[in-house]
């Protein structure tokens, strides 16, 4: 572990680089401008950087250099500062492209290239798996690593996931310090960009503002009620909170990484109804609920998620014991003073 050092604001800012990946999306972005905050400007940017409605998430942001994606592994090997940390956030994200082949490239066979690179260069990394690998949920939502090879996703995007999961816990040559992590169903400012992949808020938000009223698909499970289809809603600021916080255990708690390199779910561990966030979306606009139901699309029922929910004993067993956003808080924050301000974070 050549590079590992007291953790320190000061040394990181003036000599040590952190690399972000898919930096100009929305997870990413947030994650930039949270290291911003902690004091950490000498980034290297790593994204697709030609996508116009991607740019505002980066402006006014502070930061040495931006590689397009695709640059990436051929400027590592010129002559550049010495890389401290990773975080791999960069991905094929949507759920409706089931051209295996785009996920591949993406969030499979990039990533096993990031990780080796961090590998054989003694690199910690953090890098985004998703919650999609659970599928429908058959075998739990529990971060067990004996349990990948039984897990289903229900599409493309869950199966190049769960496939590079699986890939990286054979490697016999690891980074020093490495964490996986199963995003839920994350919400939260900068995904103006995402369309039709944006967060049921985003939608719910716009909809209020055009119609004044909200629809949600009606249950098509005789055990489910209208709009009581359950999800572990994450906020984004927590998961930036908990990104940082690895990098933060990993350069101040000696041995700690040793231990703890692993695969974690990031959700709140609380599953929580369509419903309720719909009527969250309403009460940050200090309006009445108007909420009215619709056909789920047939070609999307069989792949349709009924619940979710994070078991989050691993990441609080490792030490992370920071208070998660409530739906009603997160979603009360995000409306108030991002979406309903048109303001990036």
């Amino acid at each position: 572990m050549k590079n590992r050092r007291k953790f320190s604001i000061s040394s990181m800012q003036k000599s040590n680089q952190i690399v972000v990946t898919g930096a100009a999306g929305f997870i990413g972005s947030c994650l930039v401008g949270y290291l911003n905050e902690k004091g950490f400007y000498n980034l290297i940017l790593v994204d697709e950087f030609s996508r116009f409605d991607k740019v505002p998430n980066l402006s006014g942001k502070k930061f040495k250099e931006k590689i397009e994606r695709e640059e990436f592994f051929g400027w590592l090997q010129k002559p550049h500062e010495e890389i401290k940390f990773v975080f791999h956030i960069g991905a094929k994200t949507d759920t409706t492209e089931f051209d295996y082949s785009v996920h591949e490239h993406l969030n499979l066979d990039y990533s096993k290239k990031v990780w080796e690179y961090c590998s054989e260069n003694s690199v910690p990394v953090v890098y985004a798996s998703s919650a999609a690998t659970y599928g429908s949920g058959a075998e739990g939502y529990k971060d067990d690593h004996k349990t990948l090879d039984d897990l289903r996703p229900l599409n493309p995007y869950g199966v190049s996931k769960n496939e590079f999961d699986k890939w990286a816990l054979k490697q016999q040559k690891q980074p020093p310090f490495w964490a996986g992590l199963k995003f839920f169903n994350v919400y939260g400012p900068n995904e103006y960009h995402k369309g039709r992949m944006a967060s049921v808020i985003f939608h719910s938000y716009n909809q209020i503002q055009k119609e004044g009223t909200v629809s949600l698909f009606r249950s098509h499970r005789p055990d489910f009620k209208d709009g009581q289809q359950l999800r572990d809603f994450v906020y984004v600021k927590d998961i930036i909170k908990v990104c940082y916080w690895l990098m933060k255990s990993y350069f101040s708690k000696p041995g700690w990484c040793k231990k703890h390199s692993a695969i974690y779910n990031l959700g709140t561990g609380k599953a929580r109804a369509f419903e309720d966030l719909v009527k969250a979306t309403f009460a940050g606009l200090d309006k009445e609920p108007r909420i009215r139901f619709i056909d789920m699309p047939e070609d999307i029922r069989d792949k349709y998620q009924y619940f979710t929910e994070a078991d989050m004993h691993k990441l609080v067993s490792a030490g992370y014991k920071e208070h998660f956003y409530t739906l009603e808080e997160g979603v009360d924050d995000y409306v108030r003073n991002y979406l309903s301000k048109h303001i990036y974070y």
